[in-house]
């Protein structure tokens, strides 16, 4: 995967594979992730060098149209993002733990790459939509220091956010259904 991710979310799932597919041929791009979600919706999500993702994007909302519900595509991110949305994280089981809930999946994507790189933390999680009524949210680790400053530092660039919270000293069957 290159250096940048893009993503783009619409209303409909038959016109979400046919952008999916779109965007494939449109630019020499991975594709990280290509699913529905909750509500009945469609999640794109692909990754590679600034220039091909622009413009394989450019092809997506295109494509999208009327069904187009939100999207994003940042540049230069932090290198947790991907494991943490697919799920493969390696994650200490010390520290405090914070939370970000967002009503966007978008948002919590570009908030969890904010918190990366605001502070020493380690991102557990981006759930993206699935079996969370559409929702996302972000689960980060590190010391109480290191989650706050990241948790402030998303907040600030934050769209939709529902709530935050950081739990200084979280009991080890937390850390267990976080992983």
């Amino acid at each position: 995967m290159g250096n940048s991710v893009g993503m783009i979310e619409l209303s409909s799932i038959a016109k979400g594979i046919e952008t999916c597919d779109e965007m494939l041929k449109a630019a020499n791009v991975e594709l990280l992730r290509s699913s529905t979600i909750c509500p009945g919706k469609y999640m794109i999500i692909i990754g590679g060098d600034t220039g091909s993702v622009d413009a394989s994007m450019k092809v997506g909302e295109a494509a999208a149209g009327h069904f187009l519900v939100d999207k994003l595509l940042i540049a230069n991110v932090s290198d947790q993002l991907m494991p943490a949305i697919s799920s493969t994280s390696q994650v200490p089981t010390e520290g405090a733990v914070g939370v970000i809930e967002f009503y966007s999946v978008a948002s919590a994507i570009v908030a969890a790459d904010t918190a990366a790189k605001a502070a020493a933390i380690t991102l557990i999680e981006i759930r993206t939509g699935f079996a969370v009524g559409g929702k996302g949210f972000v689960t980060m680790s590190g010391d109480v220091s290191a989650v706050t400053e990241a948790v402030k530092a998303a907040e600030a660039v934050s769209e939709l956010m529902v709530h935050s919270v950081v739990i200084p000293r979280p009991t080890d069957k937390l850390y267990e259904a976080l992983l």
